[in-house]
């Protein structure tokens, strides 16, 4: 069977493949990379909202089994489904507050800009983009650390202990690309 091959309508990216990060384009700004944004999240299977719909239906499920164990006179089972609905309630709330739990990391200009937000808490820091060093915080599979001027950030709590020093080289390259083509254009 004959094969044709093509070339790629698309220029190759100026590193290898990037498996975390994704190239942001800058608008009316041509020669000037654009940015390059690093979203690591927290593995959830439910979104909040669909955790919502799933409550509700068990209370709703609850509730009337409770009823028609009322409408029979056994009172207690209601009592009972209103606890373990309550309790289920609570477990389900600390859950939804986590599920967004994320870290962001955008390099853009000279500047490499980290989100980190942990339930409520929401911690914004702007590194020097050509000091900043990258590096593991302990042995294999440790988080990884960002260093720059004073400053040190531990980041990577959302990937697999094993694909944070790939994560790491990533970074690292899209660092070292920035600061060759920067210089260039600046």
């Amino acid at each position: 069977m004959p094969t044709v091959t093509a070339p790629l309508p698309w220029p190759a990216p100026p590193w290898p493949a990037a498996p975390f990060g994704r190239q942001l384009l800058e608008l009316g700004t041509p020669g000037i990379p654009g940015a390059v944004r690093w979203r690591l999240r927290r593995n959830c299977s439910i979104s909040p909202s669909q955790l919502g719909l799933v409550y509700v239906s068990l209370c709703l499920l609850s509730l009337t089994i409770g009823g028609f164990f009322l409408a029979q006179g056994a009172p207690w089972v209601l009592v009972f489904a209103g606890a373990e609905l309550s309790a289920l309630g609570v477990a389900l709330l600390v859950y939804a507050r986590h599920a967004a739990d994320r870290e962001e990391l955008t390099l853009v200009g000279s500047s490499l800009q980290v989100e980190q937000h942990y339930g409520s808490q929401v911690k914004l820091t702007d590194l020097v983009a050509d000091r900043v060093t990258v590096e593991p915080s302990g042995g294999q599979g440790s988080l990884v650390k960002l260093s720059s001027r004073g400053q040190t950030l531990h980041v990577g709590r959302f990937l697999r202990p094993e694909l944070r020093a790939a994560f790491a080289q990533e970074l690292r390259m899209a660092l070292r690309h920035r600061l060759s083509h920067g210089a260039l254009n600046e």
